[in-house]
């Protein structure tokens, strides 16, 4: 006896329109790399911003270099803990795809900050560029580290990086999209 799943074809099409939205943003991100006016204008950066934010927080109890460090580092762990939660306690493959692609995306939008160590031209959150103020902490990151003279090939790492983990997640989800049902 046959059984029907009757869900397979929504979850199918909103699966599909998540993938074309991830697409597009993949490209757009991947064409024009690590430019503030693309990555950094993005309805995902007002998103990923406050997790940046709150990681200097939480991770001010571990000192200076943390604490500069925690904003990037939550950025990127907040879409890393909801993948985790999507393969464990909350089992969903395909939101753990899409979560998995938040991670990456975060990662181009740390590489833009980390490109800007030396030149501190980025506008921040306060609408000043970081040669209006203090600077910023991926300068204040390198510098505590010695690798200042190194930020843009860690930039370009961290970028290519990110679009990897980006390119990955969108095949994994394409692949969980469009697979035969198991029924």
């Amino acid at each position: 006896m046959e059984t029907t799943d009757y869900t397979a074809g929504p979850v199918r099409i909103g699966r599909s329109l998540m993938l074309t939205l991830l697409v597009y943003w993949t490209l757009l991100f991947l064409w024009w790399p690590m430019r503030q006016d693309t990555v950094g204008a993005s309805f995902l950066h007002l998103i990923n911003l406050p997790i940046h934010e709150a990681g200097h927080i939480v991770f001010a109890p571990f000192g200076d270099l943390m604490t500069s460090f925690g904003g990037s580092l939550m950025q990127v762990l907040v879409p890393i803990a909801f993948c985790i939660a999507f393969l464990t306690t909350s089992p969903n493959p395909f939101g753990a795809a899409v979560t998995a692609w938040w991670a990456g995306e975060n990662l181009l939008d740390v590489a833009i900050y980390i490109n800007d160590a030396r030149a501190l031209q980025l506008v921040l959150l306060g609408g000043h560029t970081g040669s209006e103020v203090e600077g910023h902490d991926w300068e204040r990151i390198l510098q505590l580290t010695n690798l200042l003279p190194y930020d843009h090939r860690i930039a370009w790492t961290t970028h290519i990086v990110g679009a990897l983990v980006m390119i990955g997640a969108l095949i994994w989800g394409t692949y969980l999209t469009f697979r035969k049902s198991e029924v």
